[in-house]
């Protein structure tokens, strides 16, 4: 309606509030906002939640209201400040919008991937899974893809009419154990094939890797054939890779080891792929 959330002389008070309502988490947006209040306000806001001692996530929408990139936009001023943050555009109940984030936050993951790690986040927007504008694929896709970026994982859905599929995406130990791996490092896209496929990695704790294979053909199931040296890896050590959805594991996996996945039409595959015996640290 035109109003301001909160003002900034009323900073202090609104987070002791929230804090003796045993809030865990606090996202504060930038509507009708000028960049000078934003540049006091989120910082602000910062030192009062802090203060209250209680633990409350930060979660800002600084970035986005200054165009989500440098100079604009201060990463060492943000990760010091805020514990996640929106960097892009509202995700709307659709296809498009999933991909229209997915290719912001690709085409500037040099400067995205390096900013993220434990305590303060890329934000790429809440899961669609269980609404109504993803097919199945694509849900898995996206969950998928945002665990790969190590996004914070928001459901947005009415959990009393939820199908038992969409539970299970949600709900999936492998994929939230990546999603939540210590390291904390932002995975990346590695690789984009003239097929419309494309693959993403993320390092994970003891030499693992997350892996994503992703289609955006519209056609037909496709059968992607590649090897882990065709995806930079090194060394000699022997691997294993768990489906992180079906839980089939695929063994014997050396770098020159050929494979195949069959990915749906913009859907995924997605590995757990883990070192079984380092004859060589196999790095990336």
């Amino acid at each position: 309606m035109g109003y301001p959330g909160t003002t900034l002389d009323k900073v202090n008070q609104d987070a002791q509030t929230f804090a003796q309502w045993k809030v865990d988490m606090l996202k504060l947006d930038g509507c009708y906002s000028t960049p000078e209040e934003r540049a006091k306000g989120y910082p602000m806001m910062a030192a009062a939640l802090n203060a209250t001692g209680r633990p409350i996530a930060f979660s800002c929408s600084w970035p986005a209201y200054e165009g989500g990139l440098p100079p604009t936009v201060n990463y060492s001023l943000l990760a010091d400040t805020c514990n996640l943050w929106r960097n892009y555009d509202d995700i709307q109940d659709s296809w498009r919008s999933v991909l229209s984030i997915l290719d912001w936050f690709v085409d500037h993951q040099d400067i995205l991937q390096p900013v993220a790690g434990p305590g303060h986040w890329n934000d790429p927007d809440m899961l669609l899974i269980g609404n109504f504008g993803l097919s199945f694929d694509q849900a898995q896709a996206q969950m998928a893809l945002w665990t790969v970026l190590a996004a914070p994982l928001f459901m947005s859905t009415d959990l009393r009419a939820m199908s038992a599929r969409n539970m299970d995406i949600l709900q999936n130990p492998l994929m939230i154990k990546i999603n939540q791996d210590p390291l904390g490092i932002q995975g990346r896209r590695i690789l984009k094939e003239k097929s419309y496929i494309e693959v993403y990695m993320r390092p994970l704790v003891g030499y693992s890797y997350a892996l994503v294979f992703f289609s955006r053909r519209t056609d037909m199931p496709y059968h992607y054939r590649s090897s882990l040296a065709q995806l930079n890896f090194t060394g000699s050590g022997l691997h294993e890779a768990q489906n992180v959805y079906t839980g089939d594991v695929i063994s014997g996996l050396r770098t020159e080891t050929n494979f195949t996945v069959v990915i749906n039409p913009s859907g995924v595959v997605m590995w757990y792929l883990y070192p079984v015996r380092n004859l060589g640290s196999p790095q990336q």
